[in-house]
């Protein structure tokens, strides 16, 4: 335990924003999954409405630095990838 008072703050702080980040990368995950399932059932579609839903996600968490910018461009493009493979096929 920390015995200065900025030290008791600093780690008041970061166990908030550890929560607040695992919300946001707990939310990501759980419309990455759902947009999977639309994928493997063929709804190019909604899973186009997912993608855009994600990626303003994604988006989001990169300007407030849960995820770094490497992370989300791959997530991005991986979905995008496909959901064009559906649309072409």
């Amino acid at each position: 335990m920390p015995n200065l008072q900025n030290a008791k703050k600093a780690l008041r702080q970061s166990v908030q924003r550890a929560t607040r980040n695992k919300l946001v990368q707990a939310e990501i995950h759980s419309l990455r999954v759902k947009l999977r399932k639309a994928l493997t059932a063929k709804q190019a579609k909604e899973a186009l409405e997912l993608y855009h839903i994600v990626g303003k996600k994604l988006d989001k968490a990169l300007a407030k630095k849960v995820l770094k910018k490497n992370t989300v461009a791959r997530f991005k493009s991986r979905m995008m990838q496909k959901i064009n493979a559906i649309k072409n096929a």
